[in-house]
């Protein structure tokens, strides 16, 4: 069975990372969430078995609202 893989570039509100992180590790599917500085807040690694699983954990993260902007990076 092979797995999708992708990566979500995060940028936050100011000052809540460390919350964001810390409720992005609860959601099935997210393998990593680290802080990063620079032009995106949050990096996020995230796998499922199926890119329309996939996309069902990148709507719960994209739920929260103290995320302003996302980018999603889908491994080929």
């Amino acid at each position: 069975m092979s797995i999708v893989k992708g990566y979500v570039l995060l940028i936050t509100s100011i000052g809540k990372e460390t919350d964001i992180v810390n409720d992005l590790k609860r959601i099935q599917g997210v393998k990593e969430a680290t802080p990063v500085y620079g032009e995106y807040d949050i990096v996020v690694e995230i796998e499922a078995p199926t890119l329309e699983e996939l996309n069902k954990v990148i709507s719960q993260i994209r739920r929260n609202s103290n995320i302003i902007r996302t980018v999603t990076l889908i491994s080929m």
